[in-house]
Order: structure tokens, then sequence, then C-alpha cells
């Protein structure tokens, strides 16, 4: 479908779009925006009213534009004038601005970092950081320039580590943390120690893990692996075990970057002892291999952070994919929770404040960061969630993407040439819920990926006395669910976590 729109004139996409039925309707607008032919993206800026049509719609064409494995100026220009002057709905502004980075940190992986579209798409995302209003808004603009990855926005992102609400500072580590380690400066560092140790004012906890986090992942000094190790007494029971155990599953990950300095920071007993390593909180950080080849190694890594009265106030769970010094996040959906310990009367801790009541969820798929969704926010919202409840999960992404688009002209020593094309297609449809009972005193999450992969390869040589083709194809489907089930009517909270998946058919 897209190679034949590829070759399609313009009013033709254009009455395509018109007349598909309206469940095809998705479909068709993701192949126009995976074609980029310029009379595609000329029939969808046509069609696509950013002031009329329904907000799914305008989500699946910016979604799609955000995963395009090698975006072309023109579709930058086309998302930019959508966005431009208009009021969408907040979702889609949302998700407007995430692809825009997205867009703008692919082009510059082309090295188009000059264009004119380019410069105008970071200057767009950085006074929309600048002129926004609401935390929110200003959370999506640092998660854009997560998905960007420009290294002349670091410091940008590291006055609003440090000096923003806790939401700002999350969103704004969250976002350095997906930077190489080579931009991982000494700047940075030192801020994240800034942050860590809480040397200018006071941070939420799981900013203080994230920043942690930074420091022991990107060639972390053995000084800073040993000071926060000795600082993590001082965290609570539920920080500690938590950082702690990213310390032990370091030492067992053979491509950790860490695992030198911390094998021989473990050689002393002052550090490596029963009193450090002992501690009892129910919290967990694992990671390991799914697969392992000479070329690459798929990972793994669950991580669940309690709070002192035994809620679950974060869970991560991250599938990633190493190769060749490159990391490709396949999928990381993080669900978090706040506030549940004051609203069934646990007492907060000493000098933080209490949080608002919210349950959200944010997730990044090969590389792009989604818009974060929000399950409910403050108690009455959370009255209305209980109540009216369909029992219905929330769709985080649901649609076709275009993952591989290669074409190559090979020269032959005979002189004759080859011409290659590689295509490779995710559907993918993710699916999330949580469920709060009240009455029961339980807490459920659950996580659902299902997606399918289809891969054509086509091989051709032509010339005046011979023609041959190899072709191949290749399809597979697969489906993971992951669900967590909290009961905190008793004390200890009983936990129970499943990952299931299903069979994968492999064609």
């Amino acid at each position: 479908f897209v190679q034949m729109l590829r070759s399609a004139k313009k009013r033709d996409v254009l009455q395509l779009l018109k007349r598909a039925p309206e469940e095809m309707l998705p479909f068709v607008v993701e192949a126009a925006v995976a074609a980029q032919s310029v009379p595609a993206l000329a029939a969808l800026s046509d069609f696509l009213d950013f002031s009329k049509e329904p907000t799914s719609l305008l989500e699946t064409f910016l979604y799609a534009a955000a995963f395009s494995p090698r975006p072309t100026k023109d579709l930058l220009h086309l998302v930019l004038e959508k966005l431009d002057g208009k009021k969408p709905a907040p979702e889609v502004r949302d998700t407007g601005t995430v692809a825009l980075g997205s867009l703008v940190g692919k082009l510059c992986r082309q090295r188009l970092c000059g264009l004119q579209e380019v410069e105008r798409g970071v200057e767009t995302i950085l006074a929309g950081l600048r002129g926004a209003k609401e935390e929110q808004e200003a959370v999506t603009h640092l998660l854009a320039l997560g998905n960007a990855l420009l290294p002349e926005t670091i410091p940008t992102l590291l006055e609003h580590a440090e000096e923003g609400p806790s939401a700002i500072t999350a969103a704004a580590i969250a976002a350095l943390r997906r930077f190489l380690p080579r931009h991982i400066s000494s700047e940075v560092k030192r801020a994240m120690r800034r942050i860590f140790h809480e040397k200018r004012k006071s941070y939420e906890k799981t900013c203080r893990l994230a920043a942690a986090e930074i420091l022991l992942e990107n060639e972390p000094l053995p000084m800073d692996v040993i000071n926060i190790l000795l600082a993590a007494r001082a965290l609570g029971t539920e920080a500690a075990a938590f950082l702690l155990l990213k310390v032990q599953s370091s030492l067992r990950a053979d491509h950790h970057p860490a695992r030198k300095i911390m094998k021989d920071i473990m050689r002393d007993p002052r550090i490596n002892n029963y009193n450090y390593f002992s501690k009892a909180g129910v919290s967990s950080s694992f990671s390991g291999p799914l697969t392992a080849t000479e070329d690459l190694l798929s990972t793994f890594r669950l991580d669940l952070l309690f709070l002192e009265g035994g809620f679950l106030r974060k869970s991560v769970s991250d599938f990633s994919l190493l190769s060749h010094s490159q990391r490709l996040r396949a999928a990381q959906v993080t669900i978090e929770a706040q506030g549940m310990e004051s609203m069934l009367g646990e007492n907060v801790l000493e000098g933080e404040e209490g949080p608002e009541l919210m349950a959200g969820m944010s997730a990044v798929f090969f590389d792009v960061q989604l818009r974060p969704i929000v399950f409910f926010q403050g108690y009455a919202d959370l009255m209305a969630k209980v109540l009216l409840s369909s029992g219905e999960p929330t769709s985080v992404v649901k649609g076709n993407l275009l993952l591989m688009d290669h074409h190559q002209v090979i020269p032959l020593q005979s002189g004759l040439q080859a011409t290659v094309r590689l295509q490779g297609g995710l559907g993918l449809d993710i699916s999330a819920n949580v469920d709060v009972n009240i009455w029961e005193q339980e807490l459920k999450t659950s996580v659902n990926t299902r997606g399918s992969l289809a891969i054509d390869f086509q091989a051709e040589l032509d010339a005046p006395f011979l023609q041959t083709t190899l072709r191949s194809q290749t399809e597979a489907e697969t489906s993971i669910h992951f669900d967590t089930l909290l009961r905190f009517s008793s004390s200890p909270v009983l936990m129970c976590l499943q990952l299931r998946e299903e069979q994968v058919p492999y064609r």
C-alpha cells in the first residue's frame, strides 16, 4: 500500500482519504505518512483539519510521523504547519510536541540539523517550554527535548532538573537519562550529585534515585559509587533496598558499563558487608538477558519502588536491544502512583510534603517517548473513575508503523546493477489499566502489548538479456501481558507479579 501511494497523484490520495471507511481511515493516514511523497503529504495537508478532526485520527497522524524511520523536511514542515497557530485539544497538542522532538532528533541524526525547518522545530519546543503556564505543559516539552536528544539542549534540561518542582525535575532527569554516555559530561554529573545529595534544596525521592542512576550508568567514578552506597542508608528502607539492588544487578550484568568499578569497590569489606546489603525493604530491581548472540543482546529490566507504608510508588518494565555499543529501547513502560499513603491514613515522612493523589503512565517505544497518560488526578477524580469505571483499559498507542525503509542500488563487478529494497512494518496495540479498589484495599495494574512484525526483502537484477528477482517475506506476532496485584489490607503487603508471553508464530 505504501509503495502504491508513492506513485500516486495528490488527487488520488485525497480521494482515498475522503472515501475510506471510518475503520480503515487511520490505516490510510499511516500509510500516507509512511510514503512521504510530496503528493501524499500535500493530500494529508488538505485533508487533516486540526480544529475539527477527531483527536484519535490527529494523534494517529502525529505518531506515524514520530515513528518514521527516515523523516523528510517536508514531513516536519507539515507537522509544524498543522500545529502552528492552531488551538488543538490538549492531548493533540501534547502528542504534537513529543512528535516534533522525535522528528527534529531523527533529521539531526541524518546530519540535517542546519535545515530551516529543523531550527524552527527546536525553537518551537524551547519557546513552548519557556512559555508553559501549567506544569504538565512544561513536562511535555521536556520529554520532547528527550526525544530530540540534541546536546545543545543539555544546559536547559539541567536548569529545569535542579530548579523545578518534582514533576519537572523528574521529566528533565528522564530526558537526560536517554543521552549517550559521551554526552553525560562532568557538568551533568556535578548537577546529578547536587540533586542526589540535596546540596541546594530537598528533592522527591524518585528524583534523587534517578539522579543516582545517571551517575551509576555513565562511566562512574569510584568515589561516586562509594558516596551513593554510603548515602543509601539515610534514604529510608525502601529507597535503600532499591538502590543496593541496582548496584548488585550491575555486578551480574556483563554488559553494564560500571561492572568493573563495582567489582573493585566490592572488595572493600567496609562497603560490602551484611550491615549494608541486608535491607529488609520489598522494593526490587532486576535485569537480565532475554537473547544473547555475538551481535545482539536483548534485555528485560523490572524496577519496583515501594513507599515505606508498602504502596507501589513506581514500576518500570523495560525491553532493550544492545548492539555494537548502540542501545534501542524497544519498549519501556512506567506506571506511577503517588499520594496513596495519605488517602489510607499512612503518615508522610517528616520533611516531605504530601503529594497530590495521582496515578499515571508514560511509555517509550523504539526510542520515541509517547504522551504521558494520567489515569486519575486528585481524590474527586479517583472517586469518579471508581464509581463510573467501565473496566476498559486505556489505549496508549495503536497503529501501524513503518520501521524500516531501505532502497539501495549495488554495482556488481560484472558491470550490472542490483537493486535492493527492504521494508519493515510493525502493527502495535498497547493498552494499560490501573484499578484501585478502596473497599478491598487492592491496587491492580496491567499493561498489555500486542505486536506483529512484517519484513519484506527484494533483490532485483535487471539487464537486457537477463531478469531475476529474489524475494523474502517474514512475519511474526507476539503478545506480552504484565500484571501487578497489591493487597494492602494486611501487613506485610501482599504482592503478585505476572509476566505472560503468548506463543510467537513465526513465518
